[in-house]
């Protein structure tokens, strides 16, 4: 069962009836900043990972210093 152009149009003016038209654009422009921030929170992690971790672990050939 395949969504049709009267299904999508039928959504789009329920959608346009319930929020109105000025609340729409609003409503899509913090959608965008949600997915733009989710993105770059990904790309982050993403980084992070790819990144070495970089801890100091003592050589064992030297000897240590008593602490």
């Amino acid at each position: 069962m395949d969504i049709g152009f009267r299904e999508i149009l039928l959504i789009l003016v329920i959608i346009l009836i319930l929020f109105g038209a000025k609340r729409i654009p609003e409503m899509m422009k913090a959608m965008g900043q949600g997915v733009k921030e989710f993105k770059k929170a990904a790309k982050d992690i993403q980084s992070d990972d790819d990144q070495p971790a970089t801890t100091s672990k003592p050589n064992s050939n030297e000897p240590q210093k008593p602490a």
